[in-house]
């Protein structure tokens, strides 16, 4: 049996955990924004999309601004180490905000 080290596992998701209680009303309302586009007439359609999209790109955004903080304090192949198992914590929890 393989066994993969997850050297950032415990501090990552202590990150996302941060992130999710410091911007839960900046989540709840990418949510609502889906439910509106899923909701909205065609004529509204539209608008609606470009407001969820705006709320994805700010959520996305501020976890991409969490990560490259913190991994700018590491060196080479840690860094890339810590880059990609963040990556992969994010699309687990938030898929939506996939980086």
């Amino acid at each position: 049996m393989v066994f993969r080290r997850r050297p950032f596992a415990d501090l990552i998701a202590r990150q996302l955990d941060m992130f999710e209680r410091d911007h839960a009303a900046e989540i709840a309302d990418t949510n609502k924004r889906l439910r509106a586009y899923n909701e909205a007439e065609r004529e509204d359609a539209e608008e609606a999309y470009g407001d969820y999209a705006d709320s994805v790109d700010w959520v996305k955004e501020s976890l991409e601004q969490l990560r490259d903080t913190y991994q700018l304090t590491l060196d080479g192949e840690a860094g890339d180490a810590y880059e990609a198992e963040f990556d992969r914590a994010v699309a687990k929890r938030w898929p939506r905000f996939a980086l």
